[in-house]
């Protein structure tokens, strides 16, 4: 399988698989090349000491010529070689950049892909000389609609386009190139509310952006059911939202207060990975002064908005990208079915590395009412949370009946990062 390689000065990258045999035989043929050369040249370099008195012939005018010609053919044998090697390189590891002389292709992504040369020259610390604009490598596969997205008015503004550069994310072309737009704005003057009455204060059809979206008010969204996680999501007077995290509902809810009763060394910063898109979680920790950074994406709604209108801090990314934070800077982290990434085993162990990697030692991993498919699901999550060594502070699965009398496999449970040496 082909592997990514990072080189400054290109601007992005997609991956393409290599087969074995072809690079065996590419390999093979270089090295017949360059076994050719040292022969021939080892042939006009060596000189017989038995042969001494026959120097005045060999080193007549046309044969230095000859072999003036053959050096020559030597020297542009290894220069193919090496661009044939460098070209090899390339295709086993996979990479190639986007081909940014294609037709069609906006004038905005050719000039923000393009190397800049650094304003003093080399930099003496990385050694490098330019610097490149990066995308996500599956852009190229949407090049299409990666120049529809990058076509604008410079310095005016941008399209009303925000469903077009998510949906580009949620293909894998993350991140978007900047653009040099003025992006749509509403007017919220005066109808933003002052921190805290602003965490539990109805958030307004008016106050958020509904182009692109099949629900145009909160009312219609709440009488959606827009995910596990999210079912009348929006209503923060009534409901279960205003009651979830300090009145369990069933054996699988946690209290907030019995949670941070647990963490060493205190709970001061948390990150809310999938858990939900109404940000009810970091409402109810910034009551306890608790900062938690929410990850969401407007899927079906304007959850980045909503959650901004209540005074909280969204983070519009996917479950995909690398978080944009730093080694070990959470006390807690907070996730609930949204975690479920589906597709191969290995998407969910690098999701749950990356969690693992901005982690603090001794904080905490809250997995809320996590949904298991079935027990084989569980077999995997669990196998995959034992590897991390992580100590147990509490742990509850089993079965729950829904509204259909189908049995249904949840987990939920309050972890401990380990301190590793």
């Amino acid at each position: 399988m082909g592997s990514v390689s990072l080189k400054i000065g290109d601007g992005t990258a997609r991956f393409r698989r290599a087969t074995f045999c072809s690079s065996a035989a590419n390999i093979l043929m270089l090295l017949s090349v360059i076994i050719t050369n040292l022969f021939a040249l080892y042939a006009f370099t060596y000189t017989n000491p038995t042969t001494h008195s026959t120097d005045a012939v060999r080193h007549s005018p046309n044969n230095i010529s000859l072999v003036s010609e053959h050096v020559s053919l030597i020297l542009k044998q290894i220069d193919a070689s090496q661009k044939k090697l460098a070209r090899m390189e390339k295709e086993l590891l996979g990479y190639e950049s986007i081909d940014l002389s294609r037709p069609n292709i906006a004038a905005e992504l050719k000039l923000y892909l393009q190397p800049h040369p650094l304003p003093l020259g080399k930099d003496s610390r990385s050694g490098i000389t330019e610097m490149a604009s990066s995308v996500g490598h599956s852009c190229e596969k949407s090049v299409d609609l990666l120049t529809q997205f990058t076509t604008y008015k410079v310095s005016g503004p941008c399209p009303d386009d925000w469903s077009l550069g998510q949906k580009l994310i949620l293909r894998g072309c993350e991140p978007l190139p900047r653009r040099r737009c003025l992006a749509k704005m509403v007017n919220k003057i005066n109808v933003l509310h002052p921190f805290p009455s602003s965490l539990w204060k109805p958030v307004g059809d008016k106050m958020v952006q509904w182009s692109g979206l099949g629900c145009k008010s909160f009312s219609c969204l709440n009488s959606k059911q827009l995910s596990r996680d999210c079912v009348n999501c929006f209503n923060l007077t009534n409901g279960n939202e205003n009651q979830r995290y300090v009145r369990a509902r069933s054996k699988y809810d946690f209290l907030i207060d019995d949670v941070l009763s647990m963490g060493s060394a205190g709970i001061r910063l948390g990150f809310d990975v999938g858990g939900g898109g109404s940000g009810n979680f970091a409402a109810r920790m910034a009551e306890r002064n608790v900062t938690v950074v929410t990850a969401t994406l407007n899927v079906d709604a304007p959850f980045s908005e909503f959650i901004a209108a209540r005074g909280l801090f969204p983070l519009y990314l996917s479950l995909d990208h690398r978080f944009p934070f730093y080694d070990g800077v959470f006390d807690l982290i907070h996730a609930a079915s949204g975690l479920d990434v589906g597709g191969r085993p290995e998407k969910l162990e690098f999701l749950m590395f990356d969690i693992d990697r901005v982690l603090r030692a001794g904080g905490l991993f809250w997995l809320d009412n996590f949904y298991c498919a079935d027990e084989e699901k569980k077999k995997a999550l669990t196998g995959l949370i034992e590897q991390f060594g992580y100590k147990k502070l509490k742990w509850v699965v089993g079965d729950r009946v829904d509204k259909a009398g189908k049995s249904q496999v949840y987990l939920s449970a309050i972890l401990q990062k380990p301190v590793r040496v």
